[in-house]
């Protein structure tokens, strides 16, 4: 009785698995990362009694935008599609009558009985299918419980410190490979995987992946309050910092950062605030406007003096006198200075941006090109001309953009000449 009810199961289930699948996802919410294909059955269907965890030959799978469709045959991945459109799976293990030729087709409905049949009835396979959300996973915060360390650069006035900062925003990640993050991360699933089984482990991989993230935006001499305009460069140094955890491990990578905010202790602004007081008063020019400053209020101070204002300014002379500060000294050295730097600049040098006086056409600290003088030109020969023509190879100065010239010879930039009125062919 054992073997005729296996040959019976074995031949029922084979025909009830004739009819050809249709799978469907609907919009997938933001919480769900993976879930498993479901056969579109309607109330009129006669596709009620196959095996769910089998594909017919010929059966079709739809994939909408920002889905990725994966067909696993008993824990192997045998095809993937992540383009949007209807996907016909034609090279399926289980054959139906309604695919391809009808002879082949029930010679093939045999053998599949008599496969089942030694397995007691049963398929003997496993075949799903699998969406994946490669949509943006949006709005995961993340703050730092803990200071991170930041090193606050300014090679033009020899600024150096380490400081501690916190951070807090929201960032968004993408799964940019499906098959990786299958195999590493979600495997088999029976219905769905949501992103709370996984957004604890990357919260914290995320924020552990902020201080070397960081140290590289600190190369570029970033400013604490300059991190949060260079969310760009802060994404794709955390990419490169996550790239062996997140990419090569999971699958995945780092769309977006928004930093909320970036604050440091009172102290340690205070001291990058002392620092660049210190660099200015380097230059004697803004050392003798600050002692110019402070003698105009001194001045007040002794103006306004209870002993009497004489009182008042013989112990502001005497002060003065001992302290040995005299801004029209300073105001002379920093002339001397401008005057010398000035001497040793090159007859054809040039000072860059960043302080560096330069002799060639480009600035050898920080690589930029020596700006050309107001009202030249350069034409397509290559050289740099002030004239209304090239001296070397005789071409015109082309005109700005967005003008014309009328036929009086005049420049226009509207739609009529301003000289004769003649209107723009």
């Amino acid at each position: 009785m054992g073997l005729i009810s296996a040959l019976v199961g074995a031949a029922g289930g084979v025909l009830a698995d004739q009819w050809k699948e249709f799978f469907y996802c609907e919009a997938m919410p933001k919480d769900v990362l993976v879930t498993k294909g479901q056969k579109v059955i309607s109330g009129r269907s006669s596709n009620t009694k196959g095996n769910d965890n089998i594909i017919s030959n010929g059966s079709k799978i739809a994939v909408a935008d920002g889905q990725c469709m994966m067909i696993v045959e008993s824990g192997l991945v045998v095809e993937v599609c992540a383009e949007p459109g209807e996907y016909i799976y034609d090279t399926s293990t289980e054959p139906s009558i309604f695919t391809g030729p009808l002879g082949q087709g029930i010679l093939d409905i045999f053998k599949q009985i008599g496969k089942r049949f030694t397995f007691g009835g049963d398929p003997g396979k496993d075949q799903r299918v699998y969406y994946f959300n490669i949509k943006e996973i949006l709005d995961n915060k993340f703050g730092t419980p803990n200071p991170v360390p930041f090193r606050v650069v300014d090679s033009k006035i020899n600024l150096d410190l380490d400081v501690s900062l916190r951070c807090s925003g929201v960032y968004s990640y993408r799964i940019a490979n499906p098959l990786l993050f299958y195999s590493k991360v979600c495997g088999n699933v029976e219905k769905e995987y949501t992103r709370d089984q996984i957004d604890a482990q990357l919260k914290t991989e995320f924020v552990g992946a902020l201080q070397p993230a960081l140290a590289k935006l600190s190369d570029l001499e970033l400013r604490p309050n300059q991190i949060v305009a260079h969310n760009t460069d802060l994404e794709k140094a955390l990419n490169e910092v996550l790239s062996t955890s997140w990419g090569e491990l999971r699958g995945l990578e780092v769309v977006s950062v928004a930093l909320g905010s970036v604050t440091l202790p009172e102290a340690d602004q205070e001291l990058i605030k002392q620092a660049q007081r210190a660099a200015m008063l380097k230059d004697p020019t803004y050392a003798a406007a600050t002692v110019a400053a402070a003698q105009a209020d001194a001045m007040k101070a002794a103006a306004n003096n209870q002993g009497g204002a004489m009182a008042g300014f013989v112990g502001l002379g005497m002060a003065t006198q001992a302290g040995g500060a005299n801004a029209a000294n300073l105001f002379q050295l920093g002339q001397q200075q401008q005057q010398q730097a000035a001497a040793q600049q090159p007859a054809n040098g040039w000072t860059c941006s960043c302080g560096t006086v330069v002799n060639g056409n480009f600035c050898p600290q920080c690589g930029t090109k020596k700006p050309e003088p107001a009202g030249t030109w350069t034409c397509a020969c290559g050289s740099v001309n002030t004239g209304n023509f090239c001296p070397n190879c005789g071409s015109k100065k082309p005109e700005p953009a967005g003008t014309w010239t009328c036929a009086c010879g005049t420049v226009n930039t509207g739609n009529f000449c301003s000289n004769c009125g003649t209107k723009k062919e």
